[in-house]
């Protein structure tokens, strides 16, 4: 809605510098405009203005056009537009002032968006070196890999459909879903991309949360040859977050492990070791770039992954502590490549005071093995 809100303020703010040229032109009697201006302009002089009024109409539309499309382009093609209106604003002044308004309004808005485009750039750059070192393996999942699996991972494995499979070595999705920050607050509403990288084990996820209209906070978490770090911003403009550091590797990795369930092959990565625990549960420990971790992962009586159970490490105030971080899945489906995954789920926290639970979550997209962003 505010997004079809804006682009009809563009045009309309457009429409309106087409009553300059109009009445420099002499096409049509405009009352509302007495042609009074700050410095003197002769009759040849008020139809080159009425040209650029012309301009900044076009430029105004054009603007909207390439904003409905979503084109980067709309930033440059608007702040021109926007220079070239204020010029004439400046000029006919008595008449024009009011349009300083829209102008800064424009301003601002575009400021924001290259604020987001910057950190979108940002994120998308992370993304593309690490999909960039993952090297290419061709390797086809048979029954003789699953064999010293135990038994309900090995049930998983043949339940999601991955015997005859190229192993996955990339993985990139989008997701939908609710955030929240604390215990009694409101639901955010937050979209999200995720790249990984499986043989050299990493992800970058970037997401916006929306916090109210016209409000957001950008999200950027990454885990790269074995660090972890998380960065949230306000409007991304102002740092809410900017982590990293040991407890940082620890729960990225974590963090990796519980979300091998959208990329099943992974389980057969040299840096898990598996162990059996019961017919629906299995223990998974993780050891990479220095730094080990375990977790439970359980399967419901359909041999469909249940959820995942780990000690992570969370901030509390001004330092770290250990806590059960749990995950949930749910709705299963083939959306790549015929691959059955969980496609809805939480992340809850287990605190003394109650569960926490966090982001609620539905993958809308996923593709494997593919070296592009989206």
């Amino acid at each position: 809605m505010l997004r079809v809100l804006f682009i009809v303020v563009l045009i309309t703010h457009g429409l309106i510098q087409l009553m300059g040229f109009v009445s420099q032109w002499q096409l049509a009697i405009l009352p509302q405009l007495t042609g009074r201006s700050l410095i003197p302009v002769s009759s040849d002089m008020a139809k080159v203005l009425g040209i650029g009024w012309l301009v900044a109409c076009v430029g105004f539309v054009l603007a909207a056009v390439s904003y409905g499309l979503r084109k980067d382009l709309w930033l440059v093609t608007a702040l021109l537009s926007i220079v070239v209106s204020q010029a004439l604003i400046v000029v006919y002044w008595p008449d024009a002032k009011a349009g300083t308004i829209a102008n800064l309004i424009v301003l601002v808005v575009i400021g924001f968006a290259y604020a987001n485009l910057r950190f979108d750039q940002k994120a998308d750059q992370a993304a593309q070196q690490l999909l960039a070192k993952e090297p290419l393996d061709r390797t086809i999942i048979t029954t003789d890999m699953l064999v010293n699996l135990p038994e309900p991972v090995k049930q998983w494995l043949m339940k999601a459909d991955v015997l005859g499979k190229e192993k996955i070595r990339t993985v990139r999705l989008r997701q939908q879903g609710l955030m929240r920050t604390r215990q009694d607050g409101k639901w955010m509403a937050a979209e999200a991309e995720q790249y990984f990288t499986v043989d050299q084990p990493g992800f970058v996820w970037k997401a916006t949360i929306q916090m109210a209209p016209l409000l957001q906070l950008n999200g950027f978490d990454q885990y790269k040859n074995g660090h972890g770090g998380m960065t949230i911003q306000f409007m991304s403009l102002i740092n809410i977050a900017d982590e990293k550091g040991p407890e940082m590797d620890q729960g990225a990795l974590v963090r990796f492990l519980s979300e091998i369930i959208w990329f099943p092959t992974a389980v057969l990565s040299s840096y898990i070791r598996w162990e059996a625990v019961d017919d629906r549960s299995a223990k998974a420990t993780m050891t990479y770039g220095g730094v080990t971790a375990s977790g439970i992962f359980r399967f419901n009586s359909h041999g469909d992954i249940a959820g995942f159970e780990a000690q992570r490490y969370r901030q509390a105030d001004s330092h770290y502590i250990l806590d059960t971080w749990t995950t949930t899945s749910d709705t299963y489906r083939a959306l790549c490549n015929g691959i059955r995954i969980p496609t809805q789920g939480a992340a809850t926290w287990k605190f003394k005071t109650g569960d926490f639970t966090w982001y609620k979550l539905a993958i809308t997209a996923i593709d494997y093995n593919q070296s592009a962003l989206y």
